[in-house]
């Protein structure tokens, strides 16, 4: 799946660009709206991250571009009116997410964008794991394993953050939703099973006062 980012702001299109690269998108990144709408004329595209705020030519000017390729849409920027968003969807974008945002956030509705589309991974393998999303089967090492519903989502949480440490907080408002209680035992109990299933007591670390990492090989 190839992405374009069309963000000004360096570092952000950067942290975006290397956080859907590490759940295996192809990403390319441009800062002006210009060279943007040049790129679109040369190249195909599954999905575009589009700012508003650009130079060269604004992410609203660049909808016209885009119109004419049937390509997919997501605005990501700072302005949070309504108006905006409106305007915004009304020229066609598939949905609006105002800065700042999670990656875990931004993932999640580019998978959604995606599947309205035709377009979605089916399959995620990483280091010997293989995920089926669309019948939700998991195989290890050419083996399967049998997951409940939270251990399968658990699992998934940590093959599209791998070599990131996530703290508990964010694991249990991920899987469980709600609020997470610093007393309850439910997301290390949940990660003990997963790696037992999963075999993966030595590359599924603790990490202190944080939470946990799923340690795999990108190579």
């Amino acid at each position: 799946m190839r992405i374009l980012v069309v963000e000004d702001e360096e570092m952000i299109a950067d942290i975006i660009s290397a956080g859907l690269t590490r759940t295996g998108y192809q990403c390319e990144s441009v800062y002006d709206g210009a060279e943007a709408a040049g790129l679109l004329e040369a190249k195909r595209y599954d999905l575009i991250l589009l700012d508003i705020m650009l130079p060269g030519a604004d992410g609203y000017e660049l909808m016209e571009y885009i119109k004419n390729y049937n390509t997919p849409v997501i605005f990501i920027t700072a302005r949070t009116r309504l108006e905006d968003k409106v305007r915004g969807f009304k020229l066609g974008a598939d949905d609006y997410i105002t800065k700042p945002f999670e990656l875990a956030e931004l993932t999640a509705r580019v998978e959604a964008v995606l599947r309205r589309y035709g377009k979605s991974r089916d399959k995620i393998a990483v280091a010997g794991i293989e995920v089926d999303m669309e019948s939700k089967t998991v195989e290890k090492d050419g083996h399967p394993v049998e997951l409940t519903a939270k251990e399968y989502d658990l699992l998934l949480l940590f093959l599209r953050n791998r070599n990131i440490a996530l703290y508990r907080e964010r694991i249990y408002e991920e899987v469980w939703g709600g609020e997470f209680d610093p007393d309850s035992r439910t997301v290390d109990i949940h990660v003990q099973r997963l790696k037992r299933k999963m075999g993966l007591e030595h590359s599924m670390v603790s990490v202190r006062n944080v939470g946990y990492r799923l340690e795999v090989s990108e190579t």
